[in-house]
């Protein structure tokens, strides 16, 4: 009996492998959709990995979730940080396809190829987020139920690690109650959108310490982000993500446009920019906020050989200003107790990645919230030594570990840690992954 239970997996994972489709660019991949709810469907897209295996099921699963909110991660995470082309569709180097399976997942619902038929159909909070990620991977599972066993890593950048927080808290829950098979392991939080506040608070000092502005600029930071906090303590959400915009609004003013995810690239000094003041009267944009991820040249691909080599039926990036604005009211709660949640009640690896040079998620801002949880180890961490982190004899940043939990402080690298240092990124992923 026991050989024939042998046999018969062995058969199932060639079998799935042959099953396996050439979607755009190099590599076995599967893709598909995920009906989370009656009118929202969650777009999905592996990357079997290239990695020297007999199956693809010896190496991890590890899960991308992007920003924004409504940043995608089949394009931006995919073609800009670490699937196996560049934007320009030239090989990447540091691919973490070379050494895992990587599924990218447009979300939340609108996001990417990812849509909704009715405005009843986008999410309003964090917890309806986790909610269809897990609806998400339970429908990726049924599809490919190979992956059951396979250890399972979630990480992401941004406001993905507020979402990717809740969504492993959801998941773990669930596959202690047996409601969901699977093997999750760990969470990263990548410049993660934790603790919003923390980040706006520390902006003015970062910047200044850094040389980005003067006394001057700096007082004018720092009063726009007390008027933030004022409404975030008053729990006035809808306002509050006004006043950050705001506060975003004075920095560029001050700095003549400094680049909010690495504050060392050279940038062009920006004329056409809005006023502190018009953003404050108008609502804030996904296109507007995050002009990054809007790229002509990401939407014509996406939207182009990518959508037509899967087949797809939706266009790419087409709701993502509803994902952001109907999240408009959650975009400043912090999720400090969800860490918290994941550190005290769960056996997951809790990692948090912060580059030194990003602004919008600024290290000291991720060190105030991180210093400040509560949980059952949060001493022992604290006495620990925090060690070099060195890659080929070059120091590439820090960590500091205790249990389950670790912290890394990534140098040279901004908000994309992946994209700026993908050989300190490449280290973080080896230990995430032991």
């Amino acid at each position: 009996m026991m050989k024939f239970s042998a046999l018969l997996l062995v058969t199932l994972c060639f079998a799935s492998e042959a099953l396996a489709k050439k979607g755009f660019g190099p590599g076995e991949q599967e893709w598909g959709y995920v009906k989370v709810r009656p009118t929202s469907h969650m777009f999905w897209w592996l990357y079997y990995t290239t990695a020297d295996v007999s199956s693809y099921y010896e190496k991890p699963l590890i899960i991308w979730l992007q920003g924004g909110p409504g940043a995608s991660s089949t394009s931006y995470g995919n073609f800009e940080e670490l699937g196996p082309l560049d934007v320009n569709l030239k090989p990447r180097n540091f691919t973490w396809v070379k050494d895992y399976n990587v599924l990218f997942i447009d979300n939340p619902v609108g996001t990417g190829f990812s849509y909704t038929t009715t405005l009843g159909g986008y999410t309003t909070t964090n917890a309806e987020i986790a909610h269809d990620l897990l609806e998400c991977i339970k429908g990726f599972l049924k599809q490919l139920p190979e992956f059951a066993d396979v250890p399972t890593y979630i990480t992401t950048e941004s406001y993905g690690g507020k979402m990717g927080a809740e969504f492993a808290l959801s998941w773990y829950k669930a596959q202690q109650q047996e409601k969901i098979k699977s093997n999750l392991k760990g969470v990263a939080l990548g410049d993660a959108w934790i603790s919003p506040i923390d980040s706006v608070m520390t902006w003015a000092p970062f910047l200044l310490a850094t040389g980005m502005v003067d006394t001057d600029g700096y007082e004018k930071i720092n009063k726009a982000a007390l008027r933030t906090k004022e409404a975030v303590d008053s729990k006035r959400w809808t306002n509050a993500t006004k006043l950050w915009s705001y506060t975003e609004g004075v920095i560029d003013e001050v700095t003549n446009n400094i680049d909010f995810y690495n504050i060392l690239t050279k940038i062009e000094p920006d004329t056409n920019q809005l006023t502190p003041m018009q953003r404050l009267v108008s609502e804030p944009t996904f296109a507007q906020e995050y002009s990054v991820f809007s790229q002509e040249s990401l939407s014509k691909l996406m939207n182009g050989p990518v959508k037509e080599s899967l087949n797809l039926p939706s266009n790419h990036g087409t709701q993502s200003n509803l994902v952001f604005s109907k999240l408009g009211g959650d975009f400043m709660k912090p999720v400090i107790h969800i860490v918290e949640s994941l550190l005290n009640e769960t056996k997951l690896k809790v990692v948090v990645i912060s580059g030194h040079m990003d602004l919008i998620v600024d290290t000291p801002g991720t060190l105030r919230w991180v210093e400040k949880m509560q949980w059952k180890d949060a001493n022992s961490w604290h006495r620990s030594d925090r060690a070099p982190l060195v890659v080929e004899n070059i120091i590439e940043g820090y960590v500091k570990s205790y249990g389950n939990f670790s912290m890394y402080w990534v140098n040279r690298a901004g908000h994309m840690v992946p994209k700026d240092n993908p050989a300190a990124m490449a280290w973080i992923l080896k230990e995430f992954t032991k």
